[in-house]
Order: C-alpha cells, then structure tokens, then sequence
C-alpha cells in the first residue's frame, strides 16, 4: 500500500506546520504527518521548514527582534532573515504562522496570524491524541550546519523522542538529506525508520563538508552499488517526483497499467522503500500536458498525476493535500 504522508501537515488549506494544518490532515485520512525540525538557541526542536523563518511567521512585524536579522550561509546558499538558532524557545513561541504561499493559496493565507510556532512535542501530543494511529516521518534539516553551531540534531532529537516515550514506536520515521545524522541516530539506538533523502542533483551537505569538490553526487548514490550498500543501513530512500518519474512520458499518464520507474524497481531490487515529494494539484506544479486553464493557482488534472505516480508501486507520497492523495490511491486500488 501507498502511504500518503502530510507535507508539513495539511499545507494546501492552512499554514504549513500549524495545529490545525497537522489536525486537518489527520481528519483528511493521512497515515502519516511530515514535520521538519530545526532548533533555537536553547535546544529546543521546532517545527519550521527552514531555521529562516520570514517566509512563515510574523517575526518582520515583533520590533523587538529587528537586531536579530542577519545574514547566514547555511548549506552553501546565503540567505537573510531570521533563524531558529538565534531565539530562545520563549521568544520564539511569540510568533505567528503565515502561508508561504500566499499568492497561491489565498484560503489558507485567510488564516495568517492565527497560530504561535509549535515544538516536536506538541505535534507529538497530536498524534498521541489521534482518534486512529498517525506515523511520524520527521525530516532533520541542516544536521552538519547546526552541528557546527554547538547544536548537534540527533542528540537533541534522541531525548525529545525519548522524552515523549516516542523512541521506540513503531510509528516513527526520521528522514534527512543528510546520511551522517541518519547514522548518529542509528548508533545511538534511536528506534523507527531511518530514509536517506535524495535531491536531484548536487551532493549531500555532510558529504561537501567532509570532502569538498569530491563529495558524491546525489545522483551517484542512486547506482544499483549505492542502494544496495544503504539497504544495508536505511530502510528507504526519498526521492523528488522529478527522479521518480524520470522517462514516463504522457502516453503512461493516461494508460491504467503500472508506471515503470527505473529508481523504484532498482530500489525494490535493492530492498530499499521508495518515497516521493511532493505531490500538489495546482497548474504550477504539474507536468506540462496536465496543466487546465490559465492560472498557476488553479488546479489541473491532478488526478490524472497523482494516480500515475502511484502506478509506479512507490511505497509513500508526500501531499500537501492528503484528501487528493488518498482519493488517488483509492482509484488505483488501495484503500481509500
């Protein structure tokens, strides 16, 4: 069965990483709720999809933090603004979620201002709460950069899990696009599924700072000698829908008959799960050849999309829209 993973929560109708994003998409039928971590200053892990955090809170309007702007280079891209790392818990817990989005997602936008900035335990408490069992697929963001910063993330991870009696359930997942936190984890005893998380291209930040221009390509980790050497360490790898669906042409869009996927057979052979980000319905994030009407904010034939991804026996899907998502499975053939 396809798992539909809650990117970031119900992402497509409320502020991403919010409560009631995360409560949404639990009544929406997700098995799972994707939150990424960061920390502030004081160790605490937040829910934030980056540690910059202008883009999803209200922090430009708190005058009282104006001195904390800065500018940072985090994994190789410079980026101003204002960081997790650099607030205390109390302080950070002042600011309101925003949509990221707002251009896009104007229903969601209407909920701007509504929501303080949440921890790993207060999600955790969600799902605890949860009328049926929800998984965590928790993503560790920038692990070597926050290293570097005296805030090593599998530590803090390990005992906000433990903390929560979460370090061994059988609901927990922990993903990152970095291998040397995922091994950390691994070593200190740290339970539930670790996955490698892929981009397209580029290399791995731990890897670049390790070993420079010589680090490996994302890309080069993906031969069948890579995957079957991660099988032996990771339960799965997690790759963009660009990877996913590299080759597939319009013509297996429309066909009722399984998608081949180069990377997931070559993982499956491997004995490796295979997931995906991120499914969206809307015309700005769909192939070409599904694109209806004129306007980027509306949405396409996403069903046609969302369907043919799951054709291809790939074992997750991250959705910001979790309804969507589980119709599609439903109409492959799985349960709705």
């Amino acid at each position: 069965m396809t798992l539909v993973i809650a990117h970031r929560g119900a992402s497509g109708y409320r502020p991403e990483h919010s409560r009631s994003a995360y409560e949404l998409a639990i009544e929406l039928g997700a098995d799972a709720i994707e939150p990424d971590l960061v920390p502030t200053k004081d160790g605490v892990l937040v829910l934030r999809h980056e540690n910059e955090v202008s883009g999803t809170t209200d922090v430009a309007d708190h005058p009282e933090f104006l001195h904390l702007r800065t500018t940072k280079t985090v994994d190789g891209q410079t980026v101003t603004g204002w960081f997790t790392e650099d607030f205390t818990w109390d302080e950070l817990r002042t600011l309101r979620t925003r949509e990221r989005l707002p251009a896009l997602r104007p229903g969601s936008a209407e909920h701007d201002g509504e929501e303080p900035v949440l921890r790993l335990e207060d999600l955790l408490g969600i799902l605890d709460a949860a009328p049926r069992p929800v998984g965590l697929v928790a993503e560790v963001k920038h692990a070597a950069f926050f290293d570097r910063a005296g805030l090593a993330m599998a530590p803090l991870l390990d005992g906000a899990l433990a903390d929560a009696g979460w370090r061994r359930d059988e609901r927990l997942t922990i993903e990152s696009f970095e291998k040397g936190v995922l091994r950390d984890l691994r070593a200190r005893g740290t339970g539930g599924r670790l996955v490698y998380l892929q981009e397209a291209r580029g290399s791995a930040a731990d890897e670049v700072a390790s070993h420079g221009s010589l680090a490996p390509t994302y890309a080069a980790e993906r031969s069948d000698e890579a995957l079957a050497s991660f099988a032996t360490e990771f339960h799965g790898i997690s790759v963009a829908l660009g990877t996913l669906m590299a080759g597939v042409d319009s013509v297996a869009l429309t066909d009722p008959t399984p998608v081949r996927s180069d990377i997931v057979d070559r993982a499956h052979g491997a004995g490796l799960a295979v997931y995906t980000w991120t499914l969206r319905p809307e015309n700005r994030f769909l192939p070409a050849p599904l694109r209806r009407g004129g306007e980027v904010a509306a949405f396409g034939d996403w069903e046609r999309w969302f369907t043919s991804v799951v054709r291809t026996g790939v074992d997750g899907v991250f959705a910001d829209h979790a309804d969507l998502a589980v119709l599609a499975r439903s109409a492959v053939g799985g349960p709705a």
